[in-house]
């Protein structure tokens, strides 16, 4: 979803984007990278904060990018030219996701250093080495099924994307350093506080320094795109899109000054704004939900063209297709919609009250 409302965002960099390989500056000791993805949400936007540990003068990263020539390449130029000489103390990752913990172990081996990340992701990320989550494989093509997707040649192209996360992310360190929400980490010199988040990915931790006004958002709020709510065929029956929206809703308690680095997009301005947009954005698309399981019983994968008006290629469908089933199960645990199985084994959504 492009943000209709985006002139309501103030970019502080304005259209300045770092080169592959390269940094800008956004705040005092904090550079900005952006590393490719083969997707089409084709960047990432990494970060350098200037740090000190023990004495030991560096730098933390917060988020990796994938596992990939490309992004190993770029990582090259980083060290070589925009480090001052020094070394990276820790590797922070807000989430398990490939884009943001995918070269993790590769920097931490590089540097001797420790991977921080939430527990619960530590553990996903862990386990989806061996055995890929949600998008890929035996159990997500048949969760995909049970939810209308009925295209054989789709079915069995998620089938056989049984290693993508295996792809993007390699290894995850066998070690690491707990986040939890509240918790304190001094970077710098600064208190950056965790704050944990939920819907997007298991325990997914932002975090804030109140004293350079500043939080790194993560995937949790995005300036120009919604972030991708799904449920995966590991928590079936989850009710993530809820679970997310009331995360967005507790970040209004930051002052609306705060500086937003987001994963994806430019720097900005405008947290309060921004959290009623997505809010808003989402009561839209329950509206659309609404109106069409009022038609007929519909499924996830009917509701593709309903609240996806543009083709999609099967990452995009795979994600597409967690979104509509994250919004179904938030109106179905509302009460607002009942939840049946059809004679061919697929979950079909009806109003509770006609």
């Amino acid at each position: 979803m492009a943000n209709p409302r985006e002139s309501e965002l103030h970019y502080v960099l304005g259209d300045q984007l770092p080169e592959l390989g390269t940094v800008l500056e956004v705040a005092p000791g904090i550079r900005w990278l952006r590393m490719g993805l083969p997707f089409a949400l084709d960047h990432i936007n990494l970060w350098l904060l200037r740090d000190r540990q023990g004495g030991t003068e560096g730098w933390t990263i917060v988020d990796c990018g994938i596992a990939s020539p490309e992004t190993k390449q770029a990582w090259e130029q980083v060290f070589a030219h925009h480090l001052d000489g020094l070394p990276v103390l820790r590797v922070i990752c807000t989430h398990m996701h490939p884009d943001h913990i995918g070269l993790a172990d590769w920097l931490c081996e590089r540097f001797g250093c420790r991977l921080w990340i939430s527990a619960t992701d530590w553990a996903t990320a862990r386990i989806a080495v061996k055995s890929t989550t949600g998008v890929g494989g035996d159990a997500a093509a048949d969760f995909f099924a049970s939810h209308g997707l009925s295209d054989p040649e789709m079915i069995d192209k998620v089938r056989r994307r049984a290693n993508h996360f295996a792809q993007l992310v390699p290894r995850v360190p066998e070690a690491y350093r707990r986040l939890f929400d509240g918790m304190e980490v001094e970077i710098g010199g600064h208190r950056w506080r965790c704050i944990v988040g939920y819907g997007h990915a298991p325990e997914h931790i932002a975090l804030h320094a109140p004293s350079l006004g500043v939080m790194i958002a993560g995937d949790m709020v995005l300036p120009r795109i919604s972030t991708n709510v799904s449920v995966h065929d590991l928590e079936p029956e989850a009710n993530s899109l809820q679970l997310y929206l009331d995360s967005i809703r507790k970040l209004l308690a930051l002052p609306a000054e705060t500086l937003v680095l987001p994963s994806h997009g430019k720097p900005f301005v405008g947290l309060h704004q921004r959290i009623d947009q997505l809010i808003e954005h989402h009561g839209e698309r329950y509206a659309e939900v609404m109106a069409a399981c009022a038609e007929a019983p519909q499924s996830a994968a009917d509701l593709l063209p309903v609240l996806f008006k543009r083709p999609l290629d099967l990452h995009q469908t795979t994600f597409a297709i967690g979104e509509a089933i994250a919004h179904l199960h938030a109106l179905w645990f509302r009460g607002e919609l009942l939840r049946q199985v059809d004679g061919r084994g697929v979950f079909r959504f009806s109003p509770a009250h006609l």
